[in-house]
């Protein structure tokens, strides 16, 4: 390279950097703003200035790669989770507070992640939480009270409802104990965390291709999603933002139906349709087009039962939901037809992946409060093995990083792949 590219590439990169830290400090510039709600389609969300990003791009710049350094100021720009997955009540009262002062300091409202139920992810990727129903509890008293009377929007328990100790495999909750137990805890956490006049709470739903609607409409309300804002989709997912923004509307719907509609049918969220739904089972009708739960031309039947049996309640007499769109702007991977004959863990550190749909609470989309990367674009989901057996990831050929791990490798493809491309926070 000669001498006068390397200096046009350099500046670049440096404009770029200069770039992120100039958006970053216009947040110190805001306004103070009156009380209002946490969550409404102005709130902007607060953007860390030392995010883990904006570290790869100072240290792309110092190894000369200036493409990546750029994309990395790119994305330090943008709004992404704050997750708290340990530490003692106290630890957790001063972290939360922490953030929520910096965030109020410059008028933003902060995204918070609660993770620390006892016995999350069935002992996988992401296990660990509190030692049990009593330290989670005083862990969730301590991080309620860290926000105080700030601003928060918060996210609760990313998979604690889609994966229930009953659902962890044979013998783990033969007395259903430890299932009642964390649907106990679950609603304990939206309970007292929602006390908090301006705080948001979104209860964990998982995603469109995980539970079956009345299912998971069932868990949400057995959990006490009534007294939340709503529930979170597709958190550390990459299913496509419109796949489910349709699950999480049939969910409402489904909620609606079994509480509020018609009065046979209360308590019924078993006999609501689902992704998988068809009358004519397993095809929807017409041949050789069966019905699919990843592909939404083939859910009209869904639709229909809703329209029939459920009607268009308003849209304020329905939860309210938000979407992960960190990593789903190229939607789900599928792997090569026969590559793998076990489980090839395709929600785990899928490659090939880009960033979604910029964090935004202006949606447009009646139900949808939100888009938020709650999962950090560039942390791995863990040790991904595609059940071969051994240690070595296959589509990457080594031993991914620990879940929660930075991952430079990782970060640039998403800032790559972004869809739509990815730019600064302006």
């Amino acid at each position: 390279m000669n001498p006068r590219s390397l200096r046009r590439r350099t500046t670049a990169a440096l404009a770029a950097l200069a770039a992120c830290a100039a958006l970053i400090a216009t947040q110190a510039q805001a306004q103070a703003a009156p009380v209002a709600d946490a969550l409404t389609p102005a709130t902007r969300f607060y953007v860390d200035p030392h995010s883990k990003a904006a570290k790869q791009a100072l240290t792309d710049l110092g190894n000369g790669d200036f493409a990546n350094a750029v994309n990395m100021a790119r994305l330090a720009s943008w709004p992404q989770a704050e997750w708290f997955t340990e530490g003692t009540p106290d630890e957790v009262r001063a972290k939360v507070r922490t953030l929520v002062r910096k965030a109020r300091a410059v008028n933003r409202t902060p995204v918070l992640v609660a993770y620390n139920v006892p016995g999350r992810d069935c002992t996988q990727y992401s296990s660990g939480g509190a030692a049990s129903s009593a330290a989670y509890r005083q862990w969730i008293d301590a991080f309620a009270a860290g926000i105080g009377d700030g601003k928060a929007v918060v996210v609760v328990e990313p998979d604690g409802l889609a994966l229930l100790p009953s659902d962890c495999g044979p013998g783990v909750d033969p007395t259903g104990e430890l299932t009642a137990t964390r649907v106990a805890d679950l609603a304990y956490a939206v309970r007292t965390i929602k006390a908090k006049a301006r705080t948001a709470v979104y209860l964990d739903a998982g995603n469109v291709l995980w539970r079956p609607v009345g299912e998971m409409a069932r868990r949400l309300l057995d959990a006490g999603v009534e007294k939340s804002d709503g529930f979170a989709l597709n958190v550390s997912n990459t299913h496509p933002t419109d796949h489910n923004a349709r699950y999480g509307t049939w969910i409402a719907k489904c909620m609606w139906y079994a509480t509020e509609g018609p009065e046979y049918a209360r308590g019924h969220t078993d006999w609501c349709a689902t992704q998988y739904y068809s009358p004519a089972a397993p095809n929807d009708g017409a041949p050789g087009n069966a019905v699919d739960s990843a592909d939404p031309a083939t859910w009209r039947w869904t639709d229909a039962w809703f329209d029939q049996n459920a009607g268009t309640p308003p849209n304020d007499a329905l939860h309210h939901f938000v979407i992960d769109t960190s990593r789903n702007g190229l939607g789900a991977w599928t792997p090569e037809p026969g590559k793998y004959t076990g489980d090839p863990e395709i929600w785990c550190n899928a490659p090939g992946r880009g960033l979604g749909a910029r964090p935004t609470a202006d949606t447009g989309v009646p139900l949808v409060d939100a888009y938020l990367w709650v999962k950090i674009p560039g942390e791995s989901d863990g040790s991904c093995t595609r059940n071969t057996g051994g240690t070595i990831d296959p589509e990457y050929g080594i031993v991914d990083p620990p879940a929660g791990t930075w991952w430079p490798e990782q970060a640039h493809t998403l800032a790559r792949n972004a869809a739509p491309r990815l730019t600064f926070n302006r």
